[in-house]
């Protein structure tokens, strides 16, 4: 059984820093792109960043570009985001996906999908 697991998430100031970690099990993904997202509350799914299979390559959203870092331990089987400088508008449940087909950037490219881990940022 395919799972992706995020942990690290919790309640930070604003100017702190959060390191999520995204734990895989079932299948080993150490050959494909890992994404993050984001949804906020009444708000759709927001790509926040991707890394190639061998964490060389990465992309990020916009808005956190320069202030957060994915990276992956395949060894480990790990992606991590790394978020700082946090902001309140970056309060969401954010989540890892795997085992993307098309474009990176939107949700529906991805099949797999963890359950979440709740940031939330306070002013």
């Amino acid at each position: 059984q395919v799972q992706l697991v995020e942990s690290g998430g919790g309640l930070v100031q604003a100017g702190g820093s959060l390191n999520l970690s995204c734990a895989t099990s079932g299948r080993t993904f150490s050959s494909e792109p890992i994404g993050w997202f984001r949804r906020a509350p009444g708000k759709d799914y927001e790509f926040v960043a991707v890394t190639s299979w061998s964490g060389v390559s990465t992309f990020y959203a916009d808005v956190v570009k320069g202030r957060f870092t994915i990276s992956r331990d395949n060894a480990k089987n790990l992606v991590y985001l790394q978020m700082n400088n946090l902001k309140p508008e970056d309060t969401a449940v954010y989540y890892c996906a795997a085992d993307p087909e098309g474009d990176w950037r939107t949700k529906m490219a991805y099949a797999y999908w963890g359950q979440g881990t709740q940031v939330t940022v306070s002013s």
